[in-house]
């Protein structure tokens, strides 16, 4: 898939209902969903979910906890810190729950998890392409990791997003060489 399409394989946001900034953070998302998704090629179902490196994380499992992140996001921009939940009150089963996202359970399929990351995808895409204000900001959930009572607008959103993905291909470009010296690039 060529960087100047979507996840969707969609034309790109420049030709779509989005331009300037928001067709950028648009354009770099699509371009690590890409790499995210490309070290899946040619996977079967069993291999995305090897772990081959001393890690617990699989192929499967990446692409699984990327889509929840970004579903988790696309809900916090328009809902603000409820659709998270405090993160502070997760319980011991709320946490293994969480653990899952990361793994390949039974009855998951590679292209199963592809699918529901194509529509997150969709969905994150159609948010910022309509989004009335990129500035709005909404207060963090309440969370370890986020400073307290500190806001993110949704521009700040979409660049953790980013971040989020392209870190998460790298570690996936690293599994992928793990398991059969396949590489994202070179």
């Amino acid at each position: 898939m060529p960087f100047e399409k979507t996840l969707t394989g969609a034309p790109t946001t420049r030709d779509a209902a989005a331009a300037g900034e928001r067709a950028d953070l648009l354009e770099m998302l699509a371009k690590h969903r890409h790499f995210l998704r490309f070290t899946t090629r040619d996977l079967t179902d069993e291999q995305a979910g090897l772990r081959p490196t001393a890690s617990e994380l699989c192929l499967g499992g990446l692409i699984k906890h990327v889509t929840s992140v970004e579903r988790g996001w696309a809900d916090f921009i328009l809902e603000g810190p409820s659709a998270m939940g405090d993160f502070t009150a997760m319980t011991e089963a709320d946490w293994a729950q969480r653990a899952d996202e990361f793994r390949m359970l039974p009855g998951d399929t590679l292209a199963g998890v592809l699918a529901d990351y194509a529509e997150a995808a969709r969905r994150t895409d159609e948010l910022v392409a309509t989004l009335p204000d990129l500035g709005a900001t909404q207060p963090l959930p309440k969370a370890p990791w986020f400073e307290a009572d500190a806001h993110w607008s949704a521009r700040r959103v979409l660049m953790h997003v980013i971040a989020e993905t392209a870190q998460h291909a790298g570690h996936a470009d690293i599994i992928r060489e793990s398991l059969d010296g396949a590489k994202s690039m070179g």
